[in-house]
């Protein structure tokens, strides 16, 4: 296997630098991060741009690299596809979820959650994050694993340590200021890693015609594949629909990207940065699709897996820096770096976010019911930190598992599936139903998870149908023993069909969030619906008033905030007063005008 030169460690070297320097310099800068409004919010001052960065490299960094490219090489070009959904999918977070959280202002976003429902529910909901988070950062510090294996020979073992640990201190020691500049840089090395691999591709190739014909030649370009069968791993449908669920899921009411929204002035820049996050996200997704085509140019008559190079096919864009890159000297390092910083700044954001749940969720309430009053704020500094090493401690364990999920991309996007699903239709049943109540929203919610990881991770499973790959030409490549064709590729030879295997563990894994979505909702509206009719739904926490006319609109998506206040408005004209409302800032002259 091939090692690194000695400019590859110089360039691998002066990312960890400058990642780790940004850290140190904000965690001795401006206030210190003394404050958690500091430490978690970044004094909610942060420009536009940045945060854009952020968002997009959240959840879209080492994993994407590695498994986009890796889906082009191995199933074709439908999954760009899903471009399409964060299009769609981007105005329903900026202007029905979002204005939501900024009326709150609270770091955790599972406060709302107690507001609306009760403090159960928020528990609930942010153990279901945490677990959430916790298996989305060991694919985050794996996927990086397989890179550095693949270039620099190094074990998988000590990669995951290695990571982890720098993962675990960066995280410690930086704030959520450190941690979006950090994004910035990360991102541009990503795109420079991806455009790298594509540049490097198509002089070889000779431009890119000859890319696009030897991806059409071996079947990997397709796009119109509307399927209606749920069982068929990608199609317009599965992408789009389900797509847009789990970018909602992760842009309207994850915490991760909720605090970092939270940076910014106001709520317009706060949606302003979550349009700019779409074009580069997209510009992200599509050119490392194209650059897993350019992969399969080089190894259409060869593939590394059959000819047994590499051990996971996530691999197979590491070894293409080795085999087409490595005699430039820099570029291998360029790589690798974009792939570790990539890991370093989602994990660290993860971390990040993970502390700010823990503080708010648990750390704080834990210590008003203790000593009788609230944690000061120029205290919460210090365990959050603590609690951001343990997270990262954690993380790495994790980590040691993530190589039996199967491939990255799948294995990411299967896990905010399977939690991601029933906790934004907790926050729908929330935000867009008056009825609802906390017994029926945690029966919904236990109900929908319990459904979605059964049917996400449920064994046994039909082997996934890629395309062809052919070993007719080794010749470059030190030649072909059939010997060494890997056990993976000989099981799905032999598998049995598809239809002996239980339905639901045939269906697209895109499906997953949005059935344990539907069956969180509907769960959770219709038990809640139940407790009313039989007087056992509990505290209504959306009034304010013992009479059950004034509502918290606050608590409300806009559209259906706005029809709470015109019913107001109709009642105030009847007579009826508001004065119980003023406190919570809600006068009469909020619905007269309507």
């Amino acid at each position: 296997m091939a090692s690194f030169g000695v400019w590859d460690y110089v360039v691998f070297i002066a990312m960890l630098m400058v990642s780790a320097g940004i850290g140190v310099y904000y965690r001795f800068s401006g206030g210190k991060q003394k404050t958690t409004t500091e430490y978690l919010l970044a004094d909610r001052n942060m420009s536009i741009w940045p945060v854009s960065f952020s968002l997009m490299a959240s959840f879209m960094s080492a994993i994407t690299l590695l498994g986009v490219s890796n889906e082009n090489y191995q199933f074709g070009t439908q999954f760009v596809v899903i471009n399409i959904s964060y299009g769609l999918a981007t105005p329903i977070a900026a202007y029905l979820f979002l204005p939501v959280f900024f009326k709150l202002q609270a770091c955790s976003a599972y406060q709302y959650l107690e507001m609306r429902f009760g403090k159960k529910t928020r528990l609930v909901a942010s153990l279901a994050y945490t677990l959430q988070m916790i298996l989305y950062m060991g694919i985050a510090v794996y996927a990086p694993a397989l890179a550095l294996e693949a270039v620099t020979g190094l074990d998988q073992t000590y990669s995951i340590l290695a990571i982890g640990i720098v993962c675990t201190f960066y995280s410690t020691i930086g704030g959520m200021k450190a941690v979006l500049f950090t994004d910035v840089f990360q991102s541009v090395l990503m795109f420079a890693a991806i455009y790298a691999v594509i540049i490097c591709a198509a002089v070889k190739a000779g431009g890119l015609g000859p890319i696009w014909e030897a991806a059409e030649k071996g079947g990997r370009l397709e796009l119109w594949n509307f399927d209606p069968d749920p069982t068929t791993r990608h199609t317009w449908w599965s992408l789009v629909i389900g797509g847009m669920f789990t970018y909602l899921s992760l842009y309207a009411v994850n915490q991760t990207q909720v605090q970092r929204l939270q940076t910014v002035k106001d709520l317009k820049s706060a949606q302003k940065a979550l349009w700019l996050n779409w074009p580069i996200l997209s510009l992200l997704s599509l050119s490392t699709s194209f650059s897993g085509l350019a992969i399969y140019y080089f190894y259409s008559t060869c593939d590394p897996l059959k000819q047994g190079r590499i051990k996971v096919r996530d691999q197979t864009m590491p070894l293409f820096v080795v085999d087409a890159m490595g005699s430039m000297p820099g570029l291998p390092g360029l790589f690798v770096s974009g792939i570790f910083s990539a890991s370093l700044s989602s994990v660290s954001a993860a971390l990040n976010s993970l502390a700010a749940v823990t503080l708010e969720d648990y750390l704080k309430p834990l210590y008003a019911k203790i000593k009788g009053r609230p944690l000061p704020d120029m205290q919460s500094s210090f365990p959050t930190k603590v609690m951001a090493f343990i997270y990262g401690i954690i993380c790495l364990a994790v980590a040691f598992v993530a190589q039996f999920m199967g491939g990255v991309l799948q294995a990411s996007l299967t896990i905010f599936g399977v939690i991601g699903g029933p906790l934004f239709a907790l926050f729908s049943l929330g935000m867009f139903t008056k009825r609802a109540n906390q017994r029926g929203a945690i029966v919904g919610l236990v109900t929908g998870i319990a459904f979605s990881l059964w049917v996400g991770f449920g064994q046994p499973r039909p082997p996934l149908k890629m395309l062809d790959f052919s070993v007719e030409d080794c010749s470059q490549f030190g030649g072909y023993n059939s010997t060494t064709i890997t056990p993976m590729v000989m099981a799905q030879r032999l598998d049995r069909p598809d239809s002996d295997y239980f339905y639901l563990y045939r269906l697209s894994y895109l499906w997953s969030v949005v059935l344990g979505y539907v069956l969180t909702f509907i769960v959770g509206y219709t038990v809640s619906l139940t407790l009313r009719w039989l007087g056992h739904q509990g505290t209504e926490r959306i009034y304010l008033d013992n009479d059950h006319v004034y509502i918290n609109t606050d608590l409300f998506s806009p559209p259906v905030a706005k029809h709470i206040k015109r019913a107001l408005a109709r009642h105030i004209e009847n007579g009826g007063e508001v004065e119980i409302t003023k406190r919570h800032g809600i006068n009469k002259s909020d619905f007269t005008h309507l």
